[in-house]
Protein backbone atom coordinates (compact mmCIF):
# COMPACT_ATOMS: atom_id res chain seq x y z
CA UNK A 1 0.00 0.00 0.00
CA UNK A 2 2.99 2.11 0.54
CA UNK A 3 5.46 3.27 -1.60
CA UNK A 4 9.09 4.37 -1.34
CA UNK A 5 9.20 8.18 0.08
CA UNK A 6 5.06 8.45 -0.19
CA UNK A 7 3.89 11.03 1.74
CA UNK A 8 0.50 9.85 2.88
CA UNK A 9 -2.02 11.65 4.14
CA UNK A 10 -4.78 10.25 6.27
CA UNK A 11 -8.03 11.77 6.71
CA UNK A 12 -9.32 12.61 10.09
CA UNK A 13 -12.79 12.49 11.20
CA UNK A 14 -11.73 12.43 14.83
CA UNK A 15 -13.71 8.99 15.37
CA UNK A 16 -12.14 5.88 16.63
CA UNK A 17 -11.13 4.33 13.34
CA UNK A 18 -9.08 7.45 11.44
CA UNK A 19 -7.17 7.96 15.09
CA UNK A 20 -6.27 4.31 15.02
CA UNK A 21 -5.89 4.57 11.44
CA UNK A 22 -2.87 7.53 12.57
CA UNK A 23 -1.92 6.20 15.35
CA UNK A 24 -0.66 2.83 13.77
CA UNK A 25 0.88 5.08 10.63
CA UNK A 26 2.86 6.98 13.06
CA UNK A 27 4.15 3.86 15.01
CA UNK A 28 4.84 2.30 12.00
CA UNK A 29 7.49 4.73 10.95
CA UNK A 30 10.10 3.14 13.53
CA UNK A 31 10.11 -0.26 11.78
CA UNK A 32 8.31 -0.26 8.13
CA UNK A 33 11.22 -1.39 6.27
CA UNK A 34 10.99 1.38 3.26
CA UNK A 35 10.81 5.01 4.23
CA UNK A 36 7.43 7.29 4.21
CA UNK A 37 6.05 10.65 5.60
CA UNK A 38 2.67 11.35 6.95
CA UNK A 39 0.69 14.15 7.61
CA UNK A 40 -2.93 14.56 8.35
CA UNK A 41 -6.39 16.24 7.36
CA UNK A 42 -9.80 16.94 9.09
CA UNK A 43 -12.56 18.59 7.02
CA UNK A 44 -14.62 20.56 8.87
CA UNK A 45 -18.27 20.47 7.96
CA UNK A 46 -18.86 23.73 10.06
CA UNK A 47 -21.48 21.88 12.76
CA UNK A 48 -21.42 24.28 15.62
CA UNK A 49 -19.97 22.92 18.53
CA UNK A 50 -16.98 20.27 16.33
CA UNK A 51 -13.59 21.08 17.88
CA UNK A 52 -10.79 19.32 16.82
CA UNK A 53 -7.89 21.15 19.04
CA UNK A 54 -7.26 17.51 20.73
CA UNK A 55 -6.63 16.25 17.32
CA UNK A 56 -4.06 19.06 17.33
CA UNK A 57 -2.54 18.48 20.08
CA UNK A 58 -2.53 14.96 19.73
CA UNK A 59 -0.71 15.23 16.23
CA UNK A 60 2.04 17.66 17.51
CA UNK A 61 3.34 14.85 19.97
CA UNK A 62 3.30 12.77 17.33
CA UNK A 63 4.88 14.99 15.03
CA UNK A 64 2.50 14.24 12.21
CA UNK A 65 1.55 17.71 10.04
CA UNK A 66 -1.90 18.67 10.84
CA UNK A 67 -4.67 20.59 8.67
CA UNK A 68 -8.00 21.59 9.30
CA UNK A 69 -10.33 22.80 6.51
CA UNK A 70 -13.47 24.73 7.37
CA UNK A 71 -16.49 24.05 4.88
CA UNK A 72 -19.98 24.99 4.89
CA UNK A 73 -20.49 21.08 3.82
CA UNK A 74 -23.16 20.95 6.62
CA UNK A 75 -25.16 23.99 5.58
CA UNK A 76 -25.11 23.39 1.90
CA UNK A 77 -26.57 19.41 3.54
CA UNK A 78 -28.72 19.98 5.71
CA UNK A 79 -30.17 23.46 5.33
CA UNK A 80 -30.10 24.31 1.67
CA UNK A 81 -30.23 21.09 0.19
CA UNK A 82 -32.24 19.80 2.79
CA UNK A 83 -31.33 16.47 1.58
CA UNK A 84 -33.32 13.16 2.82
CA UNK A 85 -30.73 10.92 2.83
CA UNK A 86 -27.47 13.25 3.47
CA UNK A 87 -24.81 10.77 3.57
CA UNK A 88 -24.00 9.99 -0.08
CA UNK A 89 -23.46 13.73 -0.95
CA UNK A 90 -21.60 14.74 2.24
CA UNK A 91 -18.96 11.46 1.36
CA UNK A 92 -18.57 12.97 -1.94
CA UNK A 93 -17.89 16.86 -1.43
CA UNK A 94 -15.87 15.70 2.24
CA UNK A 95 -13.83 13.16 -0.53
CA UNK A 96 -13.47 16.32 -2.47
CA UNK A 97 -11.71 18.40 -0.32
CA UNK A 98 -9.46 16.09 1.37
CA UNK A 99 -7.72 14.88 -2.24
CA UNK A 100 -7.27 18.56 -3.28
CA UNK A 101 -6.11 19.09 -0.22
CA UNK A 102 -3.90 16.52 0.37
CA UNK A 103 -2.43 17.21 -3.41
CA UNK A 104 -2.03 20.64 -2.16
CA UNK A 105 0.32 19.33 1.02
CA UNK A 106 2.47 17.52 -1.24
CA UNK A 107 1.14 13.74 -0.53
CA UNK A 108 1.22 10.84 -2.90
CA UNK A 109 -1.03 8.44 -0.83
CA UNK A 110 -4.43 8.97 1.06
CA UNK A 111 -4.91 6.72 3.77
CA UNK A 112 -8.91 6.07 5.22
CA UNK A 113 -10.00 4.27 8.52
CA UNK A 114 -12.23 1.38 6.50
CA UNK A 115 -11.72 -1.73 8.83
CA UNK A 116 -13.04 -5.18 7.74
CA UNK A 117 -16.23 -4.40 9.31
CA UNK A 118 -17.10 -1.81 6.96
CA UNK A 119 -15.90 -4.07 3.85
CA UNK A 120 -19.06 -6.61 4.89
CA UNK A 121 -21.68 -3.67 5.66
CA UNK A 122 -20.70 -1.89 2.13
CA UNK A 123 -20.71 -5.10 0.64
CA UNK A 124 -24.17 -5.94 1.88
CA UNK A 125 -25.56 -2.90 0.96
CA UNK A 126 -24.76 -2.60 -2.21
CA UNK A 127 -26.16 -6.22 -2.27
CA UNK A 128 -29.18 -4.86 -0.73
CA UNK A 129 -29.93 -1.65 -2.16
CA UNK A 130 -28.42 -1.78 -5.50
CA UNK A 131 -28.48 -5.20 -6.77
CA UNK A 132 -24.73 -5.42 -7.11
CA UNK A 133 -21.47 -7.47 -6.11
CA UNK A 134 -19.27 -4.92 -4.96
CA UNK A 135 -17.47 -3.31 -2.43
CA UNK A 136 -14.75 -0.27 -2.19
CA UNK A 137 -11.35 -1.05 -2.45
CA UNK A 138 -8.33 -1.32 -0.49
CA UNK A 139 -6.45 0.59 -2.96
CA UNK A 140 -7.16 2.28 -5.57
CA UNK A 141 -5.68 4.89 -8.05
CA UNK A 142 -7.78 8.23 -8.60
CA UNK A 143 -6.53 9.22 -12.19
CA UNK A 144 -8.34 12.55 -11.68
CA UNK A 145 -6.60 13.78 -8.20
CA UNK A 146 -3.56 11.49 -9.27
CA UNK A 147 -3.51 10.28 -6.16
CA UNK A 148 -3.46 6.69 -4.09
CA UNK A 149 -6.40 5.94 -2.15
CA UNK A 150 -5.36 3.21 0.59
CA UNK A 151 -7.09 1.82 3.38
CA UNK A 152 -4.36 -0.43 5.82
CA UNK A 153 -6.83 -0.94 8.64
CA UNK A 154 -8.46 -3.67 6.18
CA UNK A 155 -8.03 -6.92 7.97
CA UNK A 156 -8.62 -5.15 11.22
CA UNK A 157 -12.27 -5.81 13.01
CA UNK A 158 -14.09 -3.24 14.69
CA UNK A 159 -13.96 -4.50 17.82
CA UNK A 160 -10.16 -4.49 17.89
CA UNK A 161 -10.20 -1.04 16.91
CA UNK A 162 -12.36 -0.41 19.62
CA UNK A 163 -10.41 -1.91 22.34
CA UNK A 164 -7.34 -0.16 20.93
CA UNK A 165 -8.82 3.04 21.62
CA UNK A 166 -10.94 2.14 24.95
CA UNK A 167 -7.00 1.36 26.02
CA UNK A 168 -5.04 3.92 24.92
CA UNK A 169 -4.83 8.07 25.27
CA UNK A 170 -6.05 8.74 21.72
CA UNK A 171 -8.98 11.65 21.52
CA UNK A 172 -11.70 10.69 20.22
CA UNK A 173 -14.10 13.73 18.77
CA UNK A 174 -17.62 12.75 18.73
CA UNK A 175 -19.27 14.03 15.42
CA UNK A 176 -22.64 16.43 15.62
CA UNK A 177 -24.06 15.54 12.46
CA UNK A 178 -27.58 14.78 12.76
CA UNK A 179 -27.42 11.88 10.76
CA UNK A 180 -25.09 9.66 13.06
CA UNK A 181 -26.77 6.15 13.97
CA UNK A 182 -29.75 6.91 11.53
CA UNK A 183 -28.38 5.98 8.40
CA UNK A 184 -28.90 2.32 6.23
CA UNK A 185 -25.46 1.28 7.22
CA UNK A 186 -26.48 1.42 10.90
CA UNK A 187 -29.26 -0.70 10.63
CA UNK A 188 -26.98 -2.96 8.18
CA UNK A 189 -24.68 -3.38 10.77
CA UNK A 190 -27.48 -4.51 13.58
CA UNK A 191 -28.96 -7.04 10.92
CA UNK A 192 -25.69 -8.32 10.59
CA UNK A 193 -25.45 -8.30 14.62
CA UNK A 194 -28.59 -10.39 14.58
CA UNK A 195 -28.31 -12.60 12.10
CA UNK A 196 -24.68 -13.86 13.51
CA UNK A 197 -26.36 -14.97 16.16
CA UNK A 198 -27.86 -17.49 14.74
CA UNK A 199 -24.78 -18.11 11.70
CA UNK A 200 -21.70 -17.50 13.78
CA UNK A 201 -18.65 -16.20 11.99
CA UNK A 202 -21.01 -15.21 9.33
CA UNK A 203 -19.22 -11.93 8.98
CA UNK A 204 -15.70 -13.43 8.63
CA UNK A 205 -17.54 -15.76 5.42
CA UNK A 206 -18.72 -12.64 3.57
CA UNK A 207 -15.16 -11.15 3.77
CA UNK A 208 -13.69 -14.32 3.01
CA UNK A 209 -15.96 -14.41 0.05
CA UNK A 210 -14.65 -10.93 -1.18
CA UNK A 211 -11.04 -11.81 -1.20
CA UNK A 212 -11.75 -15.27 -3.28
CA UNK A 213 -14.06 -14.01 -5.27
CA UNK A 214 -11.42 -11.18 -6.34
CA UNK A 215 -13.91 -8.27 -6.15
CA UNK A 216 -13.25 -4.94 -6.53
CA UNK A 217 -9.06 -5.05 -5.62
CA UNK A 218 -9.61 -7.94 -2.86
CA UNK A 219 -7.13 -10.52 -3.38
CA UNK A 220 -6.63 -13.20 -0.91
CA UNK A 221 -3.58 -13.31 1.09
CA UNK A 222 -0.16 -13.68 -0.34
CA UNK A 223 -1.63 -12.08 -3.62
CA UNK A 224 -0.41 -9.03 -4.45
CA UNK A 225 -3.26 -6.23 -4.98
CA UNK A 226 -4.37 -4.55 -8.40
CA UNK A 227 -4.69 -1.06 -8.42
CA UNK A 228 -8.00 0.16 -9.75
CA UNK A 229 -9.42 3.36 -10.82
CA UNK A 230 -11.95 4.29 -8.55
CA UNK A 231 -13.54 7.49 -10.24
Amino acid sequence: MIAPNDKVAVGISGGKDSMTLLAALAALRRFYPIPYELCAISVDMGFEGMDFSPVERYCDGLGVEYRVVKTDIAEIIFDVRKEKNPCSLCSKMRRGVLHSTAKEMGASRVALGHHFDDAVDTFMLNLFFEGRIGCFSPVSYLSRADLYLIRPLIYAQEKDVRYFVGHSEIPVVKSPCPANHNTERERMKKLLVSLEKDYDGLRHRIFGALCRGEIDGFRPVGKMPVFQDEE
